[in-house]
């Protein structure tokens, strides 16, 4: 469906056309005075110049043209030569009734859809979700689900970091805590048994007192790079144990990712990619691409035009060993041979823009992708607390993720415990929805690069740009429409009419909207975008709530106006949060 900015600048261009200009000074804009206009025209500005006119006569040749307009009700010059337009209000609702129409509420869907693979969330196995997850799986699942909305077959990937030293210092410490496991004797050629020798509460304490051992035991540490070594090149004992190190793990990331509505299609590892990594190493020393430095072998990937220093991609270390990069460049080679993505996204932090940078350049200057694969980096900035450094908890130590969702919730309980507004047994259901926007949305509200602070007392209220605050007026629709349907009315779409207030034309303006913005955030990877449009989208929804009374309207013409006004704005604004990654609850 064409969006209603390309209906107003056809106008536009077809009249400077017919005043006897080029079209290309008809583009508009929306307004930067929304007090006077709707849209507006800067074209005469720029045509003065070309056509040795001053803009003001320009302006005024173009909106004679626009006397019969059906799309603009009105149509005003203001000096020096802006051209000040306003939405006919007809066409606004004709145009409106479309949308509710559309299967896909004016959403054009790609016309080429591309296979986009989505590189988010990377935790590594052993380890607990912490806050520093947060952004990537936020942003991630975000840009996958704008993306399937658009068309594109999207795949998320988790790519799990199961295949470094950290194998080998669990291994260590396991075999120091319980020597006796079967999984530690050479000789044995049995089966071993299907459940782990451990809890994830046990893992996760193993491994950091085996890092912490690492750093202060040199001979530890050489035994678990042996390890590391002994799993890497088939050890069965240790292969078992990293079975069930992954089993343990996998089950409980799930379990937590589950929480934040976050879910994965692939649940790759770095692991699946060693295979791939012996031929992709040959390849580029019989392409004549890698060579050895210093005993190790790397890909030089500097450009020259670089204004930085950008050292060469390392493939393998001097002892033989590979890197993340030799991982990272052998995973794009098996997401290439099982996906041909037409583009990979790695949601990272934007402190590793670098080394991104490398792996890039190397994969495309070996040739491991097609020429026309783009490789994205969506670098997003640290989360902070209210003192300006990385989020941490009140004790200074890195907050588990369980235990921020655990206290968005409580906190969310406890308000609407406070407000009464739910049933206690509906209650606790209601904090957790509620609670998952409040942290999604003061996430996505910010632009991904840049860091931000996680105030939960300001992301956790009910008024301002907060999830909540967007949830609540989403319920607050709903709760309209439902004692409409409970009082006999009939939900129907396409029913809208003209507006009747300036309050009704704004939010039917900013409905007409929704099209325009999913697209530009779906081109920008800016799901921030889609937060400003629902925020404004509910400040008109409830300027227009508080100055109509619309189930006590006499006239039941206009009360089915309004509604199925009403029902296209809540269509519009579950559509968005749903982008967004989470949803609203019945009633708050």
């Amino acid at each position: 469906m064409i969006k209603i900015a390309d209906l107003i600048t056809e106008e536009m261009q077809q009249a400077f056309r017919k005043a006897g200009y080029e079209t290309s000074y008809g583009r508009i804009s929306l307004s930067n005075r929304p007090d006077l206009c709707e849209y507006q025209c800067n074209g005469a500005m720029a045509a003065a110049k070309a056509y040795k006119k001053a803009p003001f006569i320009i302006a005024n040749d173009v909106t004679v043209q626009l006397e019969d307009s059906e799309i603009l009700e009105e149509v005003s010059v203001v000096s020096p030569g802006f051209i000040n337009l306003k939405v006919n209000r007809e066409f606004l609702a004709a145009y409106l009734n479309r949308i509710q129409q559309d299967e896909y509420l004016s959403i054009e869907k790609v016309k080429e859809p591309r296979t986009v693979m989505i590189d988010y969330g990377g935790p590594n196995v052993a380890k607990p979700l912490h806050v520093g997850h947060l952004r990537s799986a936020i942003i991630g699942e975000s840009l996958k689900r704008i993306g399937r909305y658009m068309g594109d077959k999207v795949i998320g990937d988790v790519h799990l970091g199961d295949w470094g030293l950290q194998m080998g210092l669990i291994i260590t410490e396991l075999k120091e805590l319980q020597p006796e496991l079967v999984y530690f004797d050479s000789d044995y050629i049995g089966e071993y048994p299907e459940e782990a020798p451990f809890t994830i509460g046990e893992l996760e304490q193993i491994y950091p007192a085996a890092s912490a051992k690492s750093k202060e035991d040199e001979a530890f540490k050489e035994k678990a790079m042996e390890a590391t070594h002994q799993l890497q090149q088939g050890n069965r004992g240790y292969i078992a144990l990293w079975n069930h190190i992954m089993n343990v793990s996998v089950t409980d990331l799930k379990r937590n990712y589950k929480k934040l509505d976050v879910e994965f299609d692939l649940w790759k590892k770095e692991s699946d990619a060693q295979p791939y990594i012996p031929d992709m190493v040959q390849y580029m020393k019989d392409k004549g691409y890698a060579h050895l430095d210093q005993g190790a072998l790397v890909v030089d990937v500097k450009e020259e035009d670089d204004t930085k220093e950008i050292p060469p991609c390392m493939i393998l270390k001097s002892d033989g060993a590979s890197l993340y990069n030799t991982t990272d460049l052998a995973t794009i080679v098996e997401r290439m041979k099982l996906f041909q993505p037409d583009e990979i996204i790695y949601v990272v932090d934007k402190r590793q823009e670098l080394y991104f940078t490398q792996v890039f350049r190397c994969a495309r200057k070996t040739k491991l992708i097609d020429e026309e694969t783009k490789l994205t980096f969506q670098g997003f900035g640290t989360m902070n607390g209210k003192d300006g450094k990385p989020f941490k908890t009140r004790e200074g130590g890195v907050m588990r993720l369980e235990t921020l969702i655990h206290e968005i919730n409580e906190e969310m309980y406890k308000k609407i415990v406070d407000n009464r507004s739910v049933k206690d047994k509906d209650a606790r259901k209601t904090a957790e929805i509620v609670g998952l926007s409040a942290i999604k949305y003061g996430d996505l509200s910010n632009q991904a690069s840049k860091d931000y602070v996680f105030d939960i007392d300001r992301f956790t209220s009910f008024e301002g740009n907060t999830g909540p605050y967007i949830l609540y007026t989403t319920v607050r629709i709903k709760s309209i429409l439902n004692r409409y349907a409970e009082e006999g009315g009939k939900l129907q779409k396409g029913n809208i009419q003209s507006a009747v207030s300036e309050s009704e034309k704004a939010l039917m303006l900013e409905a007409a909207k929704f099209n325009t913005v999913v697209e530009t955030a779906y081109e920008e990877k800016a799901p921030h975008k889609i937060c400003s449009y629902v925020y404004d989208f509910a400040n008109a929804f409830n300027r227009f709530y508080h100055e109509t009374k619309i189930l006590s309207e006499d006239n039941e013409e206009q009360k089915e106006s309004w509604i199925s006004l009403l029902n296209l704005v809540r269509e519009i604004l579950e559509t968005c949060i749903d982008m967004l990654g989470f949803s609203a609850p019945e009633r708050m």
